[in-house]
């Protein structure tokens, strides 16, 4: 009976010192939403819908010390379909990653987000979710994420500077971009780099994609290659190469963001700009931005075109954790486009007319857990 005793109280002790060592994250987002979208030449359309201001997403992720300045870790995040209780296609969609920390830096292996895409959400207001997010505009997209990945990402100790360089092979992808908006079977390499003290931040970012395959390019807009507009092909070896440039600039009294995107394939050339701004008052936020884009591209890919659209969001802080919101939207085609806010048929009953606007509106909660 004693050793018995004295064996648990050994295990316990290990169990105690594997613990502090070691620790595993629930975390979590839930973004609900009912939203209104009318467009030109077609009904008006009713909606619960999600990812008003945040990702509604569940996540693990976990930590280990292994000495000599050594930790070892991951991070599983889902997209959750919190209007319908559904989880996205690939259930660790948004990021499934491994990784190696030391006094260098990290190395992480797995499918992650790609260096281009942060300065389009952080630089943002929106972000890039609901009826505000930029990605609205967007027609030619360099991405949000990519599988297969090798990262290595600076250390946290130089003096503000910050970067990161990702590679990504292709592993035999039979479309030009999976069939599913933000999935890339194709050889990536891109980088970022940037500078934050205090209130200012600043950085910079470059990828490029080679397709082995050919096939439609799918972009992450809403109105995405289906829109009737574009005929964006890709061929076999063609490159999708993306840069960008984004700020921010935190007065106390209100936060300037801004940032400066070019996509290019061999039909097409977009450039895109995005400004906007939060004023904090009390408890609350007012979110105001403006998008533009302008494609120059050939006679088969539709021609040149402009996109514009203006936004607002009020947020009310109930807590750290929760909000309440209510945003609104409106998206300007030129005769070339007929972009919607909101995917059809879940947002909108139909796209707008070519040159036709698109309204929307949407009041949510938002929950951080």
């Amino acid at each position: 009976m004693k050793k018995s005793l004295l064996a648990l109280a050994v295990l316990g002790a290990f169990a105690g010192v594997a613990s502090a060592q070691s620790s595993v994250t629930l975390y979590g987002t839930v973004d609900v939403n009912g939203r209104y979208v009318k467009n030109d030449n077609s009904s008006k359309r009713l909606s619960l819908s999600t990812d008003g201001i945040n990702s509604s997403q569940l996540g693990f992720r976990g930590i280990e010390d292994l000495g000599g300045g050594l930790k070892a870790g991951f991070l599983l995040l889902s997209g959750v379909n919190a209007d319908a209780g559904s989880a996205n296609g690939k259930f660790w969609n948004r990021r499934a990653t491994v990784s190696l920390f030391t006094n260098a830096g990290e190395l992480r292996l797995g499918r992650d987000y790609i260096p281009t895409f942060w300065n389009r959400t952080i630089f943002d207001a929106f972000g890039t979710n609901g009826v505000g997010s930029s990605t609205n505009i967007v027609q030619v997209y360099g991405g949000t994420r990519s599988d297969n990945q090798i990262g290595y990402y600076l250390p946290g100790n130089l003096g503000g500077f910050y970067g990161q360089v990702n590679v990504a092979a292709a592993e035999g992808g039979t479309t030009a971009d999976g069939g599913t908006a933000g999935t890339s079977p194709a050889r990536y390499v891109g980088l970022r780099f940037g500078f934050a003290a205090g209130p200012f931040d600043v950085a910079g970012a470059y990828g490029e994609k080679r397709y082995a395959l050919g096939g439609p390019l799918v972009t992450s807009g809403a109105g995405a290659a289906v829109n009737g507009s574009r005929a964006f092909n890709i061929a076999a070896g063609d490159k999708l190469k993306n840069w960008n440039i984004g700020g921010s600039w935190d007065f106390g009294f209100l936060k300037l963001l801004g940032y400066y995107n070019e996509d290019k394939i061999p039909n097409a050339k977009e450039k895109m700009f995005s400004l906007s701004t939060v004023i904090p008052f009390g408890q609350s936020e007012v979110h105001v931005g403006y998008d533009r884009a302008k494609i120059d591209a050939t006679a088969a890919a539709g021609g040149d075109s402009t996109v514009d659209q203006w936004k607002a969001t009020y947020q009310y802080n109930l807590s750290k954790r929760t909000a309440m919101y209510g945003s609104v939207s409106l998206l300007k085609n030129d005769d070339n486009t007929r972009l919607t806010i909101g995917a059809v048929p879940n947002s909108a009953t139909a796209f707008p007319n070519f040159g036709g606007d698109s309204k929307a509106f949407e009041i949510g909660v938002r929950h951080f857990f």
